[in-house]
């Protein structure tokens, strides 16, 4: 595969990377581009120049016209978005707008973000809610399976399915739409955790069927640090509310989440400009660059080492995971332990992640890579 002439080192120049380190995890923070960066900058200069002026005037309608530019990208109307400072902080909205009764189940599946949940477990101990798993088979290969497990492990007792589109450490793209099905025919609310999804997947977020939605745009949408969305169903407006109360408690989603207090927002306000970047560059080229790049050096490295890849091609993005060949059970400390040494023993910065008791190396592949990036990785990944 030849990426296209307009990407990888190409591209190189609109990034501020430190030109001596292979730069491999957007996934984790993404990269924000110059132009992007330089538009964020514009809004903080805008607000610093009559603070107050901003505060009452500016802002609110900054916010709803990128709202709009959300709806008119990813559906819905601009009613139906709200910014969050990441997709860990839509999560949080949503557990806290929920009632949680002692004896409540919620299902997640057994690659759910950590972050996700550490805060299910919080409001699992104050509530006495069991978490159910919904395990994936590694590599994952059959929707039905998976679909079908899900299906069995409804109760009546269920409160909510908490779904990845894009799973963290298996960088697998899980069947969404027929999982949902499944539990709305229960009767059962799903939150979607899509980290990963806004840029890297084609997205009609209201399709999907789920009840909410939330992902980072500063990953594979390329904007600012921060910058973040939820969405929620119309039939779900009612109840939703931010994790910190403030002046317009009351007046509703997504009002309540627009303006909790003084903060900068000019990573939301700039999400225009990461959406005009993305346009510019061609949405479909930057999501199929992603895409053939790590299926193609995935392989290679799979083949390399003699491992395998947590998912077959066609349930994967712009990303993938890698088994490496290093032996013995694998936790998180070790898995630290491995990306710092590829960091700072070879200023490469890919994640190592604990996964079916085994470590796995997982690559991005953003605009700005391309193969050469990936190749000193198999010398490197034998000897880890």
């Amino acid at each position: 595969m030849n990426p296209e002439p307009s990407f990888g080192a190409a591209r190189r120049a609109d990034f501020l990377l430190h030109p001596g380190i292979d730069h491999l995890n957007h996934g984790s923070f993404g990269a924000t581009p110059k132009p992007v960066l330089a538009a964020q900058t514009a809004w903080r200069e805008r607000m610093e120049q009559n603070p107050s002026g901003f505060f009452f005037e500016v802002l609110p309608g900054g916010i709803r016209g990128a709202a709009a530019r959300l709806a008119r990208t990813f559906g819905g109307e601009a009613g139906d978005w709200a910014f969050v400072e990441n997709a860990t902080a839509g999560v949080n909205a949503v557990l806290t707008s929920l009632t949680w009764r002692e004896g409540d189940e919620v299902i997640v599946t057994g690659q759910v973000y950590n972050a996700v949940h550490q805060a299910l477990r919080h409001h699992a101990g104050r509530h006495g809610v069991r978490i159910v798993t919904l395990e994936i088979p590694v590599p994952f290969e059959d929707a039905d399976l998976l679909v079908a497990s899900a299906g069995m492990l409804r109760t009546a007792r269920t409160r909510l399915a908490v779904l990845d589109h894009v799973t963290s450490t298996g960088a697998t793209i899980l069947p969404v739409d027929a999982l949902v099905a499944t539990f709305k025919a229960a009767g059962i609310p799903v939150l979607i955790d899509g980290a990963h999804a806004f840029g890297m997947l084609p997205l009609d977020v209201p399709s999907i069927g789920a009840d909410w939605y939330t992902g980072n745009l500063h990953k594979w949408c390329y904007a600012a640090k921060g910058c973040a969305a939820l969405w929620a169903s119309p039939a779900r407006h009612r109840v939703m509310h931010p994790a910190v109360i403030s002046h317009d408690y009351g007046r509703g989603f997504p009002a309540e989440f627009d303006y909790t207090g003084t903060r900068d927002a000019s990573a939301w306000l700039a999400a225009e400009a990461a959406l005009d970047y993305m346009e510019a560059a061609g949405i479909e080229a930057v999501r199929a660059h992603g895409r053939h790049l790590a299926a193609e050096m995935a392989a290679e490295l799979a083949g390399a080492w003699g491992t395998e890849i947590s998912a077959s091609p066609e349930w994967r993005g712009a990303m993938a995971s890698i088994r490496l060949p290093k032996p013995g059970m694998a936790d998180r400390s070790g898995a630290r332990a491995l990306t710092l040494d590829l960091l700072h023993r070879h200023r490469i910065m890919a994640p190592v992640m604990p996964l079916d008791g085994r470590y796995w190396l997982r690559i991005s592949a953003a605009m700005y890579n391309q193969p050469a990036d990936y190749r000193r990785l198999i010398d490197i990944g034998r000897g880890l």
